[in-house]
């Protein structure tokens, strides 16, 4: 995967906007101003495709368990977090569902409020 389909596919979510809250370097794609997705683009440049998820506690786990490319989320709450590498054991197609399940959690934890904002955009 290129860098320019990871962010084409994030940012054409509803509700999605591009940042660098932390530095020049560092991608951020929230989702109502919440953060679902992180990338290192200066690792990108290196070779090193990489891209920060959140995850579902349980699901976090057994994916690491199960794929050499998800580890604890680097810099993040290990807990909520996995760091995803992709192109290697995790494919384009599964990393993009890793995309959706980090996005309807921070969707599904939005206040009812900005949901029903969402909703309507």
């Amino acid at each position: 995967m290129h860098i320019e389909q990871l962010r084409e596919y994030c940012i054409h979510k509803k509700g999605v906007t591009e940042h660098f809250p932390f530095d020049e370097v560092t991608l951020v794609f929230k989702v109502m101003g919440k953060m679902f997705a992180l990338v290192g683009l200066d690792s990108w440049e290196k070779g090193e495709t990489k891209i920060n998820l959140k995850c579902n506690p349980e699901r976090a786990i057994e994916l690491r368990g199960e794929y050499e490319s998800v580890n604890p989320g680097f810099h993040m709450n290990k807990k909520h977090w996995n760091t995803v590498s992709l192109n290697n054991d995790v494919s384009d197609v599964f990393a993009f569902e890793l995309i959706d399940h980090s996005y309807d959690l921070v969707v599904k934890g939005l206040t009812k409020k900005l949901r029903e904002e969402l909703k309507s955009m």
